[in-house]
């Protein structure tokens, strides 16, 4: 059996994938773009961008982005290659590793923060996240469409 082909992707700096409240993913979630998650997820959660988790909502696995805004709950370790906000709402309950960390009170964190480098986070990347995904032709604005006018 072959693997399937997976098209070149053509990805928007606008482009946000967007998990809504009361919805429930099981499995690992990839993505190119932006995630916004106000629902759950229970598996692993890979963005090469930015991660948003809404105040009402869950991960329960490893959570490995960019950066992150973080309202929510989380069971489990935390990859950040860049910064990591934590809101006064916020409980980890795991291990956070990341290069910069923003905590507002009343935030909870059950678990170790070891400060990375970039090399680490692209170490962690290769041994946590099973599906990698292929690079994409990134547009930070998105391509006129051409009209051709006739008599």
């Amino acid at each position: 059996m072959t693997t399937p082909r997976i098209p070149e992707t053509v990805v928007d700096v606008n482009d946000v994938s967007h998990i809504s409240a009361g919805t429930i993913i099981k499995g690992e979630v990839s993505s190119l773009t932006d995630i916004r998650i106000d629902g759950h997820v229970e598996g692993k959660v890979y963005s090469k961008g930015k991660v948003v988790v809404g105040d009402q909502a869950g991960v329960n696995g490893a959570l490995l982005c960019t950066n992150l805004d973080f309202w929510g709950q989380m069971e489990g370790d935390v990859y950040v290659k860049d910064t990591l906000s934590l809101n006064g709402s916020a409980t980890i309950n795991g291990n956070i590793h990341v290069r910069k960390f923003q905590v507002e009170m009343g935030a909870q964190i059950n678990g170790s923060c070891h400060m990375i480098s970039e090399a680490d986070y692209d170490k962690f990347v290769k041994d946590v996240v099973t599906t990698q995904i292929p690079e994409a032709n990134r547009s930070d604005v998105k391509k006129p469409v051409k009209a051709e006018v006739g008599d």
